[in-house]
């Protein structure tokens, strides 16, 4: 299959404009507002992502960086979940947006104790493909997530207030104390959608 590259240009353009017009400071609804947006428009269609990008392993859930800004303000990953794979409890300590772009998804949300421990913050939601959820430290910042089939890959698309793999953040794994990390990523080479000269050119 030919994968288009304009729909992840268009994105990063609009996520661009997002970020440069508002201040997640002061006006973060609005930002995950048009950023939802956005991001439900790259997700409906999926005929962009390159292949290697979209590979699982045995092992653990990928992390595929698809762009970063220069600086660092925002960045866009694909994850990619094998059968039955599933993320640690984890947090982000910066806005983020997720939108199931292939299969589906399941999302626990957290909470924090008095005394720092975690509780379950409601049921767990099931998130299909072209669904989009918000995560931040203002909405909701701690979650696991887990591929909803034992069977098939599913793929979501990551849109992050950073640069996501260079943040340094918390992970709970099972009966263990929390846990400093820096994800970094799967990918030592990003995605080219910017050669022009590979699109079709109208006569």
């Amino acid at each position: 299959m030919t994968r288009q590259r304009q729909p992840l240009r268009q994105f990063v353009g609009a996520i661009a404009d997002i970020v440069d017009g508002i201040d997640a400071q002061h006006d973060e609804p609005r930002l995950l507002e048009q950023g939802r947006d956005a991001l439900r428009e790259l997700v409906r269609v999926d005929n962009w992502l390159p292949d290697a990008y979209a590979q699982p392993s045995p092992e653990r859930y990928q992390q595929f960086l698809l762009f970063a800004d220069a600086r660092q303000r925002f960045s866009v990953v694909s994850f990619v979940w094998g059968p039955g794979q599933r993320t640690p409890v984890h947090d982000h300590t910066v806005w983020g947006l997720i939108g199931v772009l292939r299969g589906a998804e399941y999302s626990q949300s957290y909470a924090r104790n008095n005394d720092g421990t975690l509780r379950e913050d409601g049921a767990e939601i099931l998130l299909e493909r072209g669904a989009v959820e918000a995560v931040s430290p203002t909405v909701g910042d701690i979650h696991r997530v887990r591929n909803a089939y034992d069977d098939r890959v599913s793929i979501s698309i990551h849109v992050y207030g950073a640069n996501i793999g260079a943040v340094r953040r918390s992970v709970w794994p099972e009966g263990k104390p929390e846990k400093l990390f820096i994800s970094g990523y799967s990918n030592d080479t990003l995605p080219n959608f910017w050669d022009l000269s590979k699109e079709p050119q109208a006569s």
